[in-house]
């Protein structure tokens, strides 16, 4: 009897483990810290992968807490938002703190729940204790970088932008103001262009403006118009209005000083 128990708790063990191989391989999130080196993971999960990876995940869900955060992935790629939060929170009660990000984003915008920036705000400051990029650059972007205690933040944002584009951003936008620490236009540049280099509209229409004044680093127009255009075609409001006033550099002002044009030529 017992030689039996034993081959039913292995096969069984097996198959939760064969489980867990599947869930990672098509539904992992590639940012999640709990994830293994080895394992690629998928930014986006397939539409063709999706009920695989629920079917797969939610088996693995019972003793992994990545599959279950996995789970709440699939579920949100399946449409199903209250499987996904459901899935999430149970994910973050295990300590999963990209599960804590995804229900943050949650609170932040209301999707699925009731709006509560407070809540958000605390679920990301977990995130970021425990040393999740998106964790410390979304609590950044909610108004971390101007909290009671700047230099916490600014140390919590170093950490993640090891990785991450925003928390990069972020960093660079405290560096540049001289927020929760000293002023450093060089350091800040040096972020910015990391981040740009993935992307990110913000640091591309940063690293417009300090190239063409040469704030940090070298001036050049030419390259600030390459990260301007760059920037607006990401839809950077900043970036599109850069580039009207390069092409359209005589201001027309009223008799209070307003701006009513820009003559172009």
């Amino acid at each position: 009897m017992s030689t039996l128990l034993l081959t039913v708790s292995a096969s069984v063990a097996l198959s939760q483990s064969a489980d867990l191989v599947l869930c990672d391989r098509i539904a992992a999130d590639p940012a999640d810290p709990d994830k293994p080196a080895g394992i690629k993971g998928a930014a986006e999960i397939a539409a063709g992968d999706v009920e695989t990876a629920i079917k797969y995940c939610r088996t693995a869900s019972a003793g992994s807490r990545r599959a279950m955060y996995a789970l709440g992935r699939a579920y949100a790629a399946n449409q199903q938002p209250a499987e996904a939060l459901a899935a999430f929170r149970k994910a973050a009660a295990k300590g999963s703190t990209s599960a804590m990000v995804e229900l943050g984003v949650a609170y932040a915008t209301g999707a699925g729940v009731t709006k509560d920036e407070a809540q958000a705000r605390q679920l990301f400051a977990k995130a970021a204790e425990a040393g999740n990029p998106r964790g410390i650059s979304n609590l950044a972007a909610l108004g971390g970088g101007g909290s009671s205690d700047p230099v916490k933040t600014r140390a919590l944002l170093a950490k993640g932008a090891e990785t991450n584009a925003e928390a990069q951003y972020q960093l660079g936008l405290m560096l540049a103001e001289g927020i929760g620490g000293a002023k450093d236009d060089v350091g800040a540049r040096a972020l910015f262009d990391k981040a740009a280099a993935q992307g990110h509209a913000g640091a591309l229409e940063r690293m417009g403006a300090f190239a063409q004044t040469g704030r940090g680093g070298p001036k050049d127009a030419g390259a600030a118009k390459g990260f301007y255009e760059k920037a607006a075609a990401l839809g950077n409001a900043d970036a599109a209005a850069a580039l009207k006033r390069a092409d359209c550099p005589y201001a027309i002002k009223d008799k209070q000083g307003k701006l009513v044009t820009n003559l172009c030529f």
